[in-house]
């Protein structure tokens, strides 16, 4: 995750009102891993990535197959 991809989670978060700061584990490592945590200060932040995660998921069950036809697209994939 980049920066800007962090912010956009941050949004996503925000407008589900789950709070939340996304951040990289490691400050001097921005191209490492990033979690979720409750405030922005490294020195007393703790990590809520699951706790968020779970929420996420519970706000968005996944939905039964229906049972009549579907539409939709096949976007077949780029030959490079």
């Amino acid at each position: 995750m980049d920066a800007e991809q962090a912010r956009q989670v941050e949004t996503v978060l925000g407008r589900l009102d789950i709070p939340g700061v996304v951040a990289p584990e490691d400050a001097e490592n921005p191209a490492g891993p990033w979690r979720v945590y409750d405030t922005a200060d490294p020195a007393t932040r703790r990590d809520v990535t699951a706790d968020v995660l779970a929420t996420v998921a519970a706000r968005f069950p996944e939905e039964e197959p229906g049972s009549g036809p579907m539409r939709g697209f096949v976007i077949p994939p780029k030959d490079d």
